[in-house]
Formats: C-alpha cells, structure tokens, sequence
C-alpha cells in the first residue's frame, strides 16, 4: 500500500481588498482553521491574479478548493444584469479567478466546496443567475444577517434547511432537516445547467446544490459551515466528507515510494 507522505493540499482563492492605499489578497481565518482542523488539509491561499496565473498550473497542485464567503458579490455582468445597489462591494479580481477555476476544477475531477459567495460562483459558473437583493423578491425571506451585534449571534443558526432525501448533503449529515446560520442578501435566482439543488430554506430559496455529473466531490452551500465548525457535528461532517475526498484525490495522483 502506498504511503502517503503528505496531507492534501486545499487551495482556496483570495479575495482582494484596499488596506490604505495598496489592494490586498486576504483570506478570513475561520475558512484557514477550519481546512485545517476540520477537514485535515494544507490551506493554501492563491493570490487573485487570474491574468498572470495558469489554471492548470494550479489544478496541478491541488488536492481539492474551497471557495469562500465574502462580503462582496459576484458581479452582475456575469448573469447580463445591471448592478441593483453600487453601494454593495464588488470584487472583479477574484471573479476573474473563480469563474473559471469552478468549469476546470469539475473537469480535472478536483474536490470542491463552496460557501456563501462560493455557492453562488458556482451557479454563475454554470450559467445560473442570481437574485441581487433576496430581501426584495416577493415570496422570499430576509437572509441577511441582524448588523450591531455580536458576531457570535450574526453567525447563529437562524433557520432550518430541507434536505433533498438520499441527496448528496442528506447522506453526509445523516438527516432530511438541519439548522443554520444565514448572512447573505443575494441567493439563487435561475439554477445553472447541470446543477441539481441539495437543499431548501422555508421560503423555497436553493440553499445547496452539487453538479450533478461531477466525478469527484463538488458541494456548495450557502450558510456557514466553516464558523465554530469542530462544534457542530453536521458542519463537521460537510469538511470531513470534503477531506476524504481530497485524500483520496492525493492517493490517485501521488508518485509511488
């Protein structure tokens, strides 16, 4: 049996941000520590420089890639719509990089698990489209978190999710039903071609999907899996589930003794 001498390598693409006068690549560390510790994995930020970087150099050295939250949103000129609110923070850099970092990750059969601004990369990716301000869609609820308080209640579980029986995410978390948290104000509007949604909240808005024809493992999610993750069970299980998958992804791909 071979040996494997190393953990799996997770990248996870950078969001760029002004600090003063000069633009950032930052990563929050809840999505660092829980890569990590939950799903045993090497965390590896990549700078959001899609112009100067190859995507197959990337994939070359990736066991799998988590695409994080973020306070920005994807631009709406990916699903040929105007920006509804110019006071949100947009954030075409890391677009540039994730797009199409989602179609070729699919493709070379790499691990992905994708949250919050992620999951909705995803749907875009594939042609989906979102709704830019939930809030305001007749029908549906309020997402966002409650601002002026603690984050520990921002991050609290606000609501439950159904479950898509003997779907990918029921079988991973071992239920049809389960509490989380929620702060996002856009969501998924048309589901992109080739997703098969995972999970509802209450007000019938899409809360995870997966490619339906993925070969490896491919999960997004819109809440937050990664906050407070080793505490609760099913957030647990979401990062285990993604970093057996990156170790056996390892396995496949690294040279023999």
């Amino acid at each position: 049996m071979m040996t494997i001498k190393r953990k799996p390598v997770v990248l996870i693409p950078a969001d760029v941000k002004p600090l003063g006068e000069h633009p950032f690549h930052v990563v929050g560390h809840k999505y660092l520590v829980a890569v990590a510790e939950a799903a045993g994995a090497l965390p590896l930020v990549v700078p959001s420089i899609g112009d100067l970087l190859e995507i197959e150099d990337l994939l070359a050295i990736a066991d799998g890639i988590l695409l994080t939250g973020s306070v920005s949103n994807v631009h709406p000129s990916h699903f040929d719509q105007e920006v509804h609110n110019p006071e949100l923070p947009l954030d075409p850099a890391r677009d540039a990089l994730t797009l199409k970092l989602v179609q070729a990750a699919i493709k070379a059969e790499v691990p992905l698990l994708a949250i919050c601004r992620g999951f909705q990369e995803v749907n875009v990716a594939f042609g989906g489209s979102l709704h830019q301000a939930v809030q305001e869609v007749p029908g549906l609820k309020d997402h966002r978190e409650i601002k002026d308080v603690s984050i520990d209640i921002q991050y609290a579980q606000a609501h439950h999710i159904d479950l898509v029986a003997d779907g990918q995410l029921a079988k991973i978390v071992g239920a049809t039903q389960m509490m989380v948290n929620s702060l996002h104000g856009q969501g998924v509007d048309r589901l992109g071609d080739g997703l098969v949604a995972e999970a509802y909240a209450p007000d019938g808005l899409v809360e995870a999907i997966r490619v339906e024809k993925a070969k490896a493992f491919t999960l997004a999610v819109q809440w937050h899996p990664e906050w407070k993750v080793m505490e609760n069970p099913q957030y647990l299980a979401i990062f285990r589930a993604f970093g057996d998958a990156c170790r056996f992804r390892l396995r496949r791909h690294e040279p023999p003794d």
